[in-house]
């Protein structure tokens, strides 16, 4: 659902247990919506788990976080002395 959707596709991720997606309010639950309809159309029953996380003027922090804490990583600190 993520793929053929507005959403740019660096504002999605997908691992072994969710799908984490990234972007304005109404594309997100559109995407949430379809994905909803396309597991009903095949499933007698359809499971959701929603964390939403806001922060108003942020974006691109699906990825943004994993290179900081990388370069926190990469950083010697005094926590390791």
């Amino acid at each position: 659902m993520c793929r053929p959707s507005p959403l740019d596709n660096d504002l999605f991720r997908t691992d072994a247990m969710f799908t984490t997606i990234e972007g304005d309010w109404d594309e997100v639950f559109d995407v949430v919506k379809r994905a909803i309809e396309a597991v009903a159309a095949v499933s007698p029953r359809v499971s959701l788990v929603l964390k939403a996380d806001i922060r108003h003027g942020f974006v691109g922090e699906l990825y943004g976080i994993l290179e900081r804490l990388e370069k926190a990583l990469k950083t010697p600190s005094s926590f390791y002395l």
